[in-house]
C-alpha cells in the first residue's frame, strides 16, 4: 500500500490537510471578494470572509509547518471561518427573503438573489482546517 494512503487510514493527514486549508482559505477568499465586489460591499459583513481568508491561508501555512500552530493557532483561526460560513449562509438566506416576492418564487429569487450554497464553502474550508487539527501528523 502506498505510504500516503497508509496514513491517511491511520489518521496522519496534518500536514497535507492544513496546506490544502491554506490553499481553500485563499481561493475561497478570491472568489468572495470578487462577488462581494459585485454588490457593492452594501454590507459591512461582506468584509469578514474576504479578511477571514487570508487568516485561514496564514494559519493553514503555520500548521503545515509547526505541530504547534496546528493544534494552537488553525484551529481558533478554522472555527472563526466556520462560524462566518455559518452567518453567511443566514444571511444569505435572509437576502433571498428580502427580495420581492420572497420564498414563493424561490426558482427565481434563489438563481438571481445572493447564492444560497455558496457560504457553505467557507463553512467546509474551515471544517478542513478544524478537522486538521485533531489528526495525526505524517512523519
Amino acid at each position: 500500500m502506498a505510504p500516503t494512503l497508509q496514513d491517511i487510514r491511520h489518521g496522519r493527514f496534518e500536514r497535507s490537510l492544513s496546506l490544502l486549508t491554506s490553499g481553500g482559505a485563499l481561493v475561497t477568499a478570491a472568489e468572495i471578494y470578487l462577488e462581494h465586489d459585485r454588490a457593492s460591499f452594501g454590507n459591512r459583513m461582506m468584509w469578514w470572509p474576504v479578511v477571514l481568508g487570508p487568516l485561514g491561508a496564514a494559519a493553514g501555512i503555520a500548521g503545515f509547518y509547526s505541530p504547534r500552530a496546528a493544534h494552537t493557532v488553525l484551529p481558533v483561526v478554522s472555527a472563526a471561518i466556520f462560524a462566518n460560513g455559518l452567518q453567511g449562509t443566514y444571511l444569505h438566506v435572509r437576502g433571498i427573503t428580502r427580495k420581492p416576492g420572497g420564498w414563493s418564487m424561490a426558482r427565481f429569487n434563489v438563481e438571481m438573489g445572493p447564492p444560497l450554497f455558496a457560504p457553505l464553502l467557507v463553512t467546509m474550508v474551515g471544517g478542513m482546517g478544524l478537522l486538521a487539527s485533531v489528526l495525526r501528523r505524517e512523519p
